[in-house]
């Protein structure tokens, strides 16, 4: 319920600051640097389990498929809802849609 309320007061105070180019780039930059933390804060908390440390080389693979195989379908996945919504992939990454209209 906590993460819902979060994310709701998230949408709210977005919705408050979305023409406001400054707030939404300091906003960007304090969430990359929070995901930062929360991978070195996981990474010692991987490194202080002894059981962890001790599997690293089985899990270590299983994880390095898992998260290609995530990344991979990620990315196909993505491309195909560009293609779909927005024409082409570079297009998207433009921030341009593409006029579909026929002129004549």
């Amino acid at each position: 319920m906590q993460v819902i309320l979060f994310l709701a007061a998230g949408v709210a105070v977005g919705c408050l600051v979305r023409s406001k180019s400054a707030a939404l780039t300091a906003v960007g930059s304090a969430a990359m640097w929070s995901l930062y933390l929360l991978i070195f804060l996981l990474g010692i908390s991987v490194g202080a389990n002894d059981a962890a440390i001790r599997g690293l080389g089985h899990l270590g693979w299983q994880a390095f498929v898992l998260c290609t195989g995530g990344i991979v379908g990620s990315i196909l996945v993505s491309c195909v809802v560009s293609r779909m919504f927005f024409g082409s992939t570079e297009s998207f990454h433009r921030g341009v849609r593409r006029d579909r209209r026929v002129s004549h």
